[in-house]
């Protein structure tokens, strides 16, 4: 496995190639509090092109920030990044990978051919609704993940509405019919909300999911 480190303003993010291939490269995006895999996973032994993972930051190799400060947006930016490099790809998230994937799937839909959610840690995030939240301090480890990641990224907000618009935008303006594939047994209510949109199909396993992004 070789590593890339990807310059994102002042983060420093760590672009796994677990194995190369030729033709669109498979984007993993990690759980809540995990760092990329070692090798490929069973469910890539088919796509032929390069298996890539994606350490967020805080997480793994990439950038470990002062203080937190992290949303899902933040991901986001560090998965558009990565997508920038790569110029296009499918993508597996798994958690919060997931949730963050499916925001790039809306962003960037002309670059991202399909998607995958399935579960994983972070997936349910924090509640849907603006809430009161308590001021918390960590002492810091300075290692990976960051305590200050899993508070913060535990209790992130996931309005069902917002998720929507995110795959609405992906279904609208990709070239696929069905852009998004959920695997994810557990469907928090952002998920519930997303498996009801049209254009959003739903898979046994993640090996049923890519073979229909191999294409």
């Amino acid at each position: 496995m070789s590593c890339e480190v990807l310059v994102h303003n002042r983060v420093r993010l760590a672009l796994h190639m677990l194995r190369e291939g030729n033709g669109r490269a498979l984007l993993l995006l990690h759980g809540l509090g995990e760092q990329s895999p070692s090798e490929p996973p069973a469910f890539a032994a088919e796509w032929t092109g390069p298996v890539v993972a994606l350490d967020f930051t805080g997480h793994g190799a990439s950038t470990l920030p002062v203080g937190g400060g992290y949303t899902a947006e933040i991901l986001l930016a560090d998965a558009d990044a990565a997508l920038a490099h790569l110029g296009e790809a499918t993508i597996v998230g798994r958690g919060l990978g997931a949730y963050v994937g499916l925001l790039l799937a809306g962003a960037r839909a002309e670059q991202v051919h399909g998607t995958v959610l399935a579960d994983g840690p972070g997936l349910s995030g924090g509640p849907s609704v603006p809430t009161s939240q308590p001021v918390f301090s960590l002492t810091a480890v300075g290692a990976t993940p960051d305590p200050y990641a899993l508070v913060e990224l535990g209790r992130d907000l996931r309005p069902p509405d917002y998720a929507v618009i995110f795959t609405r935008m992906a279904v609208q303006r990709s070239s696929l019919d069905e852009p998004i594939t959920l695997t994810a047994r557990f469907r928090p209510a952002w998920l519930r909300a997303v498996a009801e949109e049209l254009g959003v199909a739903e898979a046994a396993s993640i090996s049923e999911a890519l073979a229909n992004y191999r294409a």
